[in-house]
């Protein structure tokens, strides 16, 4: 009877531990916000999100991949690591632009973060781009926000340490851009050959990895002026 018990209260255990990783996953999964996307038939439901929350921004996507979520920014960049898109408690936490970025995409780079998740899931695709082929037929994506769609081009994938303030740089000076670019480039283990004019801006998406302490998944691209 003492064994039985025991298996009943294991097995117990595991169902409830299933049970809420697939609310995690769940909670994270893109479909969720469907509705509200900018690119749907149902233009007013963006704005509806952002009367939930005002520092939803708008919209990032990466074609053909499960990258396609609304994005926040908060005055720190604790918030919405462990808080959904409408400010309640995730674990799966939200896609959000650096805290010292600019809201209207004026810097020379903008720094996206999100988890990198199972199920693919957040920002777990970006561990597919360290594949040269992945990289070349996935380089497309979109940046919505203030009401325009602007084209994002990517050409480099690299493995980075969260420290690196050569990489994680949000008050890139202009001067100071062609030397950040040389040292994505020579960082990189996967880079597609692309013209940058000093018009367009630069943009990262990043995700913590499970090989160190401090690893990132680091996804550069460029975006270019609005559709």
């Amino acid at each position: 009877m003492m064994m039985l018990a025991i298996f009943l209260l294991f097995l117990g255990y595991s169902i409830y531990v299933i049970q809420d990783f697939s609310r995690i996953y769940a909670a994270a999964d893109f479909h969720q916000y469907e509705e509200y996307s900018p690119q749907s038939s149902q233009n007013p439901a963006f704005e509806e999100l952002t009367e939930k929350n005002e520092e939803v921004l708008g919209w990032i996507t990466v074609y053909d991949t499960h990258i396609d979520y609304p994005f926040v920014q908060a005055e720190d960049n604790e918030k919405y690591v462990n808080t959904d898109i409408e400010g309640n408690y995730s674990l799966g936490g939200s896609i959000f632009l650096d805290c010292s970025n600019q809201k209207n995409f004026s810097d020379e780079l903008s720094i996206f973060y999100g988890h990198h998740m199972a199920k693919r899931t957040m920002f777990g695709d970006i561990e597919e781009f360290q594949r040269q082929e992945y990289l070349d037929t996935h380089a497309e994506g979109n940046l919505y926000y203030e009401g325009e769609n602007h084209e994002i081009e990517f050409f480099a994938f690299l493995k980075a340490d969260a420290y690196d303030y050569k990489i994680y740089n949000p008050v890139l000076k202009k001067e100071d851009r062609e030397a950040y670019l040389q040292n994505i480039y020579k960082q990189a283990s996967c880079m597609r050959q692309i013209e940058i004019s000093e018009e367009e801006h630069l943009i990262i998406l990043s995700t913590c990895t499970s090989e160190t302490t401090n690893g990132r998944y680091v996804l550069v691209g460029k975006v270019a002026a609005e559709k």
